[in-house]
């Protein structure tokens, strides 16, 4: 048998995890199937398509120690399974936006800002 630990994040500051057993030659596919702490309806319909499990639903997305990875990728002894929620801010856009707010002088990186530079730099 070998031990596996599935992550999973369903909002912001709350980490779920489980840890499996399953005989060797198991695949992510496998794993995803065996949950039962973590609500497995959450990744993927299991009356669609005859309980296959081609996909992952509502845009999220499987890695193993934080590479993407294929549900038909086999797993090792002590694999790290993340299901991550699909992004909904561009990481560049929310820095940007935050930058705006915050203005150029008074927060952040800029508080202390060399006499007679430019603003932002």
């Amino acid at each position: 048998m070998i031990k596996v630990l599935v992550y999973h994040s369903p909002s912001h500051r709350l980490v779920l995890e489980e840890e499996l057993e399953l005989p060797p030659g198991s695949t992510l596919k496998d794993a995803l199937q065996a949950l039962k702490v973590l609500d497995s309806s959450l990744f993927w319909d299991p009356e669609s398509k005859h309980g296959e499990l081609d996909t992952l639903k509502g845009g999220f997305a499987s890695s193993i120690w934080s590479k993407p990875a294929p549900l038909n990728q086999s797993l090792r002894d002590q694999d790290r399974i993340e299901i991550v929620r699909p992004i909904k801010v561009d990481p560049k856009v929310a820095r940007r936006e935050r930058f705006k707010k915050q203005g150029t002088k008074g927060a952040g990186l800029f508080a202390k800002q060399r006499p007679g530079a430019k603003a932002g730099y």
